[in-house]
């Protein structure tokens, strides 16, 4: 049976499916592999199931001649060379849509979060200093507040849809995307700079490129209004965290939340190889999650299934649903 190397924890249904067509290489522990024990069990797989954490570059499949697809159970795939698998005739795909709904979620409980101090209420009546309601820890609402949504794909408009229930003025930026009749979305667009200028939350949801990293550096960042919140479920890089360290140390951000960081783009040589321990001080209004934008239990379950019929439909030797590339056949 062909081989197919699983790099992350799965559920008990996966393997069960993969068992009926091929041979899995599971990891069920709940950390991450070392790229160098992924490419060794890689070398003569037919398959890898790939995950967030996982990097393959050419390098990578230079090494595992037996390749014929990797499946990704994710969205974002800016840490997989997609050129290179082509130029080797090897399939990649992704998971298109089953991610969207969950990260939004996400994305406006962080938005809730910070703007209520939930992380040092939390803290405030786990050390025993609540002894009665006092005047503390007044926020801002997002009820009826001016959100700029930046990067306006299916997430951003997913979090757009769900904030018309908290009567947001929203308001969207994207390169890519031409401007949208209000009329018909009930969002307008904005230029970038105009967008910081004029919103109380930023919401950055863009993938990463060339274009997008570091969009939202100190000049950028400069321009937000007094107080404003920004929040990142996007990826890490297209932040410049010292940035916003810089400015949350000089009051001009109210606050930053974030499920991405920057030290999680490993096709950057360049990026951080931690989270910054001046930006986790618990002075700041800062929320942090551990990439959980789709981490619902039945969405990574299908995130995952997803993937292993990818999988099975070019050992079938069919072209995969959820190609990324064409691979000549």
């Amino acid at each position: 049976m062909k081989k197919v190397v699983v790099t992350h924890w799965v559920h008990n249904e996966i393997i069960d499916y993969l068992n009926t067509f091929c041979e899995p290489i599971l990891n069920q522990t709940k950390n991450t592999l070392t790229n160098t024990e992924i490419q060794n069990r890689c070398r003569n797989a037919n398959a890898m199931m790939a995950f967030m954490p996982d990097c393959v570059d050419a390098n990578f499949l230079d090494s595992c001649p037996n390749l014929e697809i990797i499946a990704g159970a994710l969205k974002g795939f800016d840490n997989f060379d997609v050129e290179a698998c082509t130029e080797r005739g090897i399939w990649f795909t992704k998971v298109p849509d089953l991610l969207t709904d969950p990260t939004a979620e996400l994305t406006i409980g962080l938005m809730i979060d910070l703007a209520r101090h939930t992380r040092q209420a939390d803290a405030y009546v786990r050390d025993q200093k609540f002894s009665g309601w006092k005047p503390v820890f007044y926020g801002k609402s997002l009820n009826n507040a001016s959100v700029g949504i930046i990067g306006f794909g299916a997430v951003g408009q997913s979090i757009a849809k769900k904030l018309k229930g908290f009567n947001c003025n929203v308001n969207y930026f994207d390169k890519l995307r031409p401007p949208i009749a209000e009329t018909a979305t009930g969002v307008s667009y904005q230029e970038l700079d105009q967008l910081l200028k004029v919103n109380d939350f930023i919401v950055s949801v863009l993938p990463l490129n060339s274009d997008t990293h570091h969009l939202l550096n100190f000049e950028k960042l400069n321009l937000c209004k007094p107080g404003a919140l920004l929040i990142n479920t996007g990826r890490g890089s297209v932040v410049d965290e010292e940035a916003v360290l810089n400015l949350l140390n000089n009051k001009k951000l109210g606050g930053y939340a974030a499920d991405v960081f920057e030290f999680e783009d490993w096709a950057l040589t360049e990026r951080p190889k931690k989270i910054n321990s001046d930006l986790l001080n618990p002075e700041l209004n800062t929320v942090y999650t551990p990439h959980l934008g789709s981490a619902v239990d039945t969405t990574r379950l299908n995130i995952a299934m997803a993937a292993a019929k990818n999988i099975e439909q070019v050992f079938k030797g069919g072209t995969p649903e959820d190609s990324v590339n064409s691979v000549a056949s």
